[in-house]
Parts: C-alpha cells; sequence; structure tokens
C-alpha cells in the first residue's frame, strides 16, 4: 500500500482548499443521507473552519446554500476529511474524489470517519483532553475512557453519523452545526446530574470556538443489548404478541425523565399569550403544508379546530425543558428497562427553539403516533393494537407523573395534529409510499368529534393498571 501523502502546510488556507474541494463537495454532500437538501442543488459553498486533527485528516467545517442570492445563512456542516495518494480498496466506499486543481491537485480525497485508523485517533482526542486550533476535546473528570477500543460506523438512516468503540461507547458526530451547546450534551448532563438513570450520561465531548461556539459530538456508553423501540413494536405486530406490558413500562420512563427534566431546569406556568402562539405556529405549518400537498386541503377545516381549541385554552401543563422530538425510534429497551436518547431534537429547527421550555404533553404527542406508525407499516394494520398500546402509555405516564395525559385533551388533541401535519409534509417529500400513514390520523384528527386517542371517553387512569395486575 502506497503511504499517506498529507497535505502541504499552506494548503490548510480555506481560500486555497475550496479550489480544490468545491466541486467533489457539491456533487458529494447532496447523497449522504445526513444532508437536509434532499433534492436541491448546492449552488454556494464555503469553508468556514479548518484544522489538521492528524497528517492526512482534515476537520472541516462547511457552509452551503441552495440559493445563492438568498439573505439568510446557509446551514453548516462538520466534515472529517481523509487524503491520500491512492485510497485501498476496503475504503472505495467512502471516495469522495480527485481534485484536479489546488493544493489536493492529484491526491484522493475521502470520508475519513469510515476509515478505522482515523476514527481511533478521533477517540485518542477524547481520551485525553485538549484543544487542536478551534477545536476543543473534553471528557467527564470522573471518568476513563479505555484506550484500543475497534472502532465501527452504524449505518442506519441517521441525521449525524455515529459510531461505535468497542460495544462500550458511542460517539455521535453532529454533521448538521449550529451555533451553541447542543440540547443532546446539556440534556443527558443535567439529567445525570440529577442522578436519572434513564439516559445514558456523557463520557466525552468536543467543541468548536470558530466561526461561533458549537457542540460538534458525544460520547456516551453504548448499550450494547439493547433493542430501540420501533424494532420491538414490529416484532409484537409480526408475532401478533400484546406490545402494552411494555407501553405502560415505556410510559412511566417517558415521565420520570420529564420530571428530572423539571428538577433540573426550570418550570414556567403556561400563558393564554403562549397558547395563542403556539396554536398561530401551529396555522402556520398547517398552510405551509397544504399548499405543499394537495391531499391535506379536504381535511384543513376540520384540523384548525384542535389549533382554535388550543388559542382560547387558559391553562395547561407547564413549560419547561423536554426531548422535543420523541418517537420509538429515540428509546431503548435493555432487559426490562426503558432508556431515552438523542435529546438533540429536530435538527432543521434552531437550538434557541429546541432549547426553549414546550409542554410535556408533546412529548406524549409524539410517542402516541409513532404507535400508530407501527400499527400502519405493515398489513393487515392493526388499530386497536395502537389504541391499546396508547392507552398503556399514557396510564403508565400518569402512574408516574401523577396526572394523565389524556385530561389535557386540547393540548393533547393539537399537539398530536401538528405532528400528524408535520409527518405529512415529511412522507411526501421524502418517502411518498409512506403517506397514507399519517394521512389515515389526518382524516382521524379532523373529525372534531374524536378524542386525541381516536376512542370514545376515555377511560379512568387507574383502568389499565389494574387490569395488569398492577
Amino acid at each position: 500500500m502506497r503511504k499517506v501523502v498529507p497535505p502541504r502546510p499552506s494548503s490548510h488556507s480555506p481560500a486555497l482548499l475550496l479550489t480544490s474541494l468545491a466541486g467533489l463537495l457539491r456533487a458529494w454532500l447532496p447523497k449522504q443521507r445526513w444532508f437536509a437538501g434532499k433534492g436541491r442543488h448546492v449552488t454556494d459553498l464555503a469553508l468556514l473552519s479548518v484544522t489538521e486533527l492528524h497528517p492526512g485528516c482534515l476537520h472541516l467545517l462547511v457552509s452551503t446554500r441552495h440559493d445563492a442570492a438568498a439573505p439568510v445563512p446557509g446551514d453548516c456542516y462538520q466534515l472529517f476529511l481523509g487524503v491520500r495518494d491512492v485510497l485501498p480498496p476496503p475504503l472505495a466506499h467512502a471516495r469522495i474524489g480527485r481534485p484536479s486543481e489546488g493544493p489536493l491537485a492529484g491526491l484522493m480525497v475521502y470520508d475519513a470517519l469510515q476509515e478505522p485508523r482515523w476514527a481511533s485517533l478521533l477517540l485518542e482526542r477524547l481520551r485525553t483532553p485538549g484543544t487542536v486550533g478551534p477545536l476543543r476535546f473534553e471528557r467527564d473528570a470522573h471518568t476513563t475512557v479505555p484506550a484500543g477500543l475497534a472502532p465501527r460506523l452504524l449505518d442506519a438512516e441517521q441525521s449525524n453519523s455515529s459510531l461505535v468503540y468497542g460495544d462500550s461507547y458511542i460517539l455521535k458526530v453532529f454533521r448538521r452545526v449550529q451555533p451553541g451547546n447542543n440540547p443532546d450534551l446539556e440534556v443527558p448532563w443535567a439529567l445525570a446530574r440529577q442522578g436519572c438513570t434513564r439516559v445514558p450520561a456523557p463520557v466525552a465531548w468536543f467543541r468548536t470556538s470558530q466561526p461561533q461556539e458549537a457542540t460538534l459530538g458525544v460520547l456516551q456508553p453504548f448499550l450494547r443489548d439493547a433493542a430501540d423501540g420501533w424494532t420491538l413494536a414490529l416484532e409484537s405486530l409480526v408475532s401478533g404478541g400484546d406490545f402494552t406490558d411494555e407501553a405502560y413500562e415505556l410510559g412511566r420512563a417517558t415521565a420520570e425523565v420529564h420530571l428530572a427534566l423539571g428538577a433540573a431546569f426550570a418550570i414556567n406556568p403556561p400563558t393564554e399569550r403562549q397558547n395563542r402562539l403556539l396554536a398561530a405556529g401551529m396555522h402556520e405549518r398547517l398552510d405551509a403544508t397544504s399548499q405543499s400537498v394537495p391531499a391535506l386541503l379536504p381535511y384543513v377545516s376540520g384540523l384548525r379546530a384542535a389549533f382554535d381549541a388550543l388559542a382560547v385554552l387558559d391553562a395547561g401543563r407547564p413549560v419547561q425543558r423536554i426531548h422535543g422530538d420523541l418517537h420509538l425510534g429515540q428509546v431503548l429497551r435493555a432487559g426490562p428497562r426503558w432508556f431515552v436518547i438523542d435529546f438533540e431534537g429536530e435538527p432543521a429547527r434552531p437550538i434557541a427553539e429546541r432549547r426553549r421550555p414546550q409542554s410535556p404533553v408533546r412529548d406524549v404527542a409524539g410517542m402516541l403516533r409513532s404507535f400508530d406508525y407501527a400499527a400502519r407499516s405493515r398489513r393487515p394494520w392493526r388499530p386497536e393494537w395502537a389504541r391499546r398500546c396508547r392507552d398503556a402509555y399514557c396510564a403508565g405516564y400518569a402512574a408516574e407523573a401523577e396526572w394523565d395525559p389524556r385530561a389535557e385533551s386540547e393540548l393533547l388533541r393539537a399537539h398530536e395534529t401538528d405532528r400528524a401535519v408535520y409527518e405529512v409534509l415529511y412522507e411526501a417529500r421524502h418517502r411518498p409510499d409512506w403517506l397514507p400513514v399519517p394521512m389515515a390520523a389526518i382524516a382521524r384528527l379532523a373529525e372534531r368529534d374524536r378524542t386525541p386517542s381516536g376512542r370514545g371517553p376515555q377511560k379512568p387512569v387507574h383502568s389499565f393498571h389494574s387490569a395488569r395486575g398492577g
């Protein structure tokens, strides 16, 4: 194998590197699963930061735009680029291209996270805190990470890149970077200080100070024997089994996390103005989505009723920090115990918005929609499976939190409707074959005489708990 040829020192200049990389990255970025601008061409590209982590491995923050004339800033992405003379066959899938001009002309550029050697060196940076240019590597002083853990890159579809080291730790690398303290570091760290064991505590992390302070990645314990909630739910559906016990315990785990979040961060009483603003935002999203997805138009008036009811609500649950994007794919079950992961929230939304206190009912609504998604992901559809899981989840939540989400009917219906509208837009853009799943919920939620769970009057909180022998 021919040796690695690192770029010359002068090539670290962003302006010079751009002459080599601009064309390659414009073609490569839109093909990555974590790239937010699917289906759109990159019209403008800039290198915001360039750092040599090791000879032959560059860390880049890249800004992209899809409309060069747009007045708003573009998206910022984190890249790890390897540079070699020749790319060995095992790394062929990591290839980005061979520049024909600029300081990297004639060399092979590739995604360095795909190479075990560079992935291992990244862990070493995290094991020994320090700085490299604008990059700052930190870790929990009470935790020691062993050396020599073999890395593997997870290939599951996601908005970031995750490396597992020795089946002991998992490093989430935030591909889309926004200024500020990422909630996926801030929230688990705060929960760990509260003694909450439902969320794996951060072990190490790294940030950048250029062009602004931002979180770049977080290392946490890896639950090697855990299965995610989505997989477990589908297995239940395939086998014809019951999932209510698991849903009940998941409801309890969610409430436990919410209680810990309430202790770690401020809790604020809701106001009529907040409800009006929240409803106005939901109306705006509905308007925009109905313009993009005509199938939604027949249901718009019925859906508005949920938001109108929220707008005149004079009470509701106190607002606090929440998960923000809770569904079956964001929870893991190891043995009898549920864990909650991925507190990043929706990456498309600004970090300031994701850190804003919100009603815990929003998280509950996301999980209720997820049960419905699972039930409708296979044929024949089993709506009764989803209804039982939804009731069990709410009952478990109520048992731990001492309040029942189903009692917040206007708030729950509004949040579930808003989530379904979001799902319609997502599926129409990315997975048209899945569009009937949220559209079935849209049809149900548009009927004003239905309750949020799609059933008649709700049972008392204790009904499910008694039925399961608790």
